[in-house]
């Protein structure tokens, strides 16, 4: 699937901890801006959200979530890097165990490696720093 010409089902976790959520950080080169997301991808074919949700965060970060609540879904359509995007977002409260709980974490994805790490929630809210998509605001 490319995933810059199709609408892509994905699936994100929100890991909240002591008002702080759990994202990694991105950059888009075109916008020439910092912004954050929450861990998760893509939804394979006959694939159930809540495994395609575990699945992507024992690849990206070696960790085996709890799924919780199933949130609600949204669209988001935008542009990275200059090229337009389209997803149908599905949003689960998950939980990290205190045995897998780090300040951050490597993540390794299809863009390379990154960092997640957890930011405070009023940093977002009061826009200090920028969170995608913007309806997850609906469930933070």
């Amino acid at each position: 699937m490319d995933k810059f010409k199709e609408i892509r089902p994905i699936v994100l976790g929100l890991a909240i901890r002591d008002n702080k959520l759990l994202v990694s950080e991105g950059f888009d080169k075109v916008k020439n801006s910092v912004f954050y997301r929450c861990l998760g991808g893509g939804i394979e074919f006959l694939e159930k959200s809540s495994d395609a949700l575990k699945r992507e965060f024992l690849e990206e970060i070696n960790v085996n979530v709890i799924v919780r609540d199933f949130l609600g879904v949204s669209e988001n359509i935008f542009s990275y890097n200059g090229k337009n995007a389209h997803e149908l977002v599905l949003f689960y409260l998950i939980d990290i165990s205190d045995d897998d709980f780090k300040d951050e974490y490597e993540v390794i994805d299809d863009h390379g490696i990154c960092t997640a790490k957890w930011i405070d929630i009023d940093e977002f809210k009061n826009g200090s720093k920028v969170l995608y998509p913007k309806e997850v605001f609906k469930y933070i």
